[in-house]
């Protein structure tokens, strides 16, 4: 608006002094030359009809002017606006091309392509949570049938054998609460995942002694290492403490712990070291096993996300307890991260003190 203020400004300036200077001659001479008429005569006739209305023709010539000049503007403008809607439109299209806009709006360009980077993103994102998820359904149906389908059978086998010998049949009765305990436990966990999904987590702080609680986990899984050969080294400075929920806690550490006896080597060693670094304490979970592959790394704490697929049943719960894990971290002003190579996967927790 400003500019076409000025530009107005400056015609009427031009013209006014075009009119009484050289143009003004230029017309006497023109009627003089036209018409025959004298000099006198063609200057009365430029003085009555240009000079006397001067004012009129210069608003004529000036409205004609801005009429022109604002076209012109309303063309630049909407060619603009028009390239702009056309780059709004890419947004939604489902192509790797990017925006491509005139030089004039290279920042206009340059967002509309970094939205699009987001959205793509964001929607590849969602893709990969929905596929996980239906995997996760498919692992948990696979799961939950086995031990289901195992209890069926041998109750089966005790409703069609009421004459089987005592032996036999507390054997089988064994075998059927084992797998029932283990439908429970699938349940559960399932359960677990998605209660720490749709609500806050209530953190109910207290002091808890590092040593004494890690100490007490890995005598907790001694049943389970002795037959596989594995032990646990809890190397833990005494009196070393921190802040937290020690029953939520105790989870984060447990499900860490249970991944990694699951997928460690026989008779190989389990390391977990624990030390304060400035206002933080870090707590590590080493052990020798497969490496877990890099591009799984940023993966396996997230929901629905299950690192092995194959697995059999008995090496674990349905993949939630890594979730769970973070989940709780979190919640406490946290972080949970691993590191995989050929010697050795290292889980590592970082609490504030």
């Amino acid at each position: 608006m400003l500019l076409i203020t000025v530009a107005a400004a400056a015609t009427v300036y031009l013209l006014r002094n075009l009119l009484r200077g050289q143009v003004g001659d230029s017309i006497v001479e023109f009627l003089i030359n036209a018409f025959s008429f004298s000099y006198m005569d063609a200057y009365t006739i430029y003085n009555l009809v240009f000079r006397k209305n001067m004012d009129t023709i210069l608003i004529t010539i000036t409205l004609i002017f801005l009429v022109i000049l604002f076209r012109f503007s309303i063309s630049w403008f909407t060619k603009y606006f028009d390239e702009i809607s056309g780059g709004l439109d890419k947004l939604t299209e489902e192509t790797d091309d990017e925006i491509t806009l005139s030089s004039e709006l290279d920042f206009m360009e340059n967002k509309l392509n970094k939205i699009k980077s987001n959205l793509d993103k964001q929607k590849k994102a969602a893709l990969d949570a929905e596929q996980r998820k239906n995997d996760l359904v498919v692992y948990l149906a696979h799961d939950l049938k086995t031990p289901l389908t195992s209890v069926i059978g041998y109750l089966s086998l005790l409703n069609e054998a009421p004459d089987m010998p005592p032996e036999q049949r507390a054997k089988y009765v064994g075998i059927t609460l084992e797998k029932a305990y283990r439908l429970e436990q699938l349940i559960n966990e399932f359960f677990e995942i998605t209660r720490f999904n749709l609500q806050t987590i209530v953190l109910n702080k207290e002091k808890i002694n590092l040593l004494f609680m890690l100490q007490q986990m890995a005598d907790e899984f001694y049943p389970i290492l002795t037959p596989q050969g594995k032990k646990v080294s809890v190397n833990v400075p005494e009196g070393l403490t921190l802040w937290g929920d020690a029953d939520k806690l105790a989870r984060v550490f447990n499900n860490i712990l249970k991944n990694a006896i699951a997928y460690s080597f026989e008779n190989s060693v389990i390391d977990i070291t624990a030390k304060q670094q400035d206002k933080h304490v870090v707590i590590t979970f080493s052990n020798q096993g497969n490496p877990i592959p890099q591009v799984k790394l940023e993966t396996i704490f997230e929901k629905f996300y299950r690192l092995d697929s194959a697995r059999s049943t008995n090496t674990g719960g349905a993949g939630l307890g890594l979730a769970i894990a973070k989940e709780i971290v979190n919640a406490h002003d946290g972080t949970i991260s691993a590191e995989s190579n050929t010697e050795k996967t290292t889980f590592t927790v970082k609490l504030p003190v």
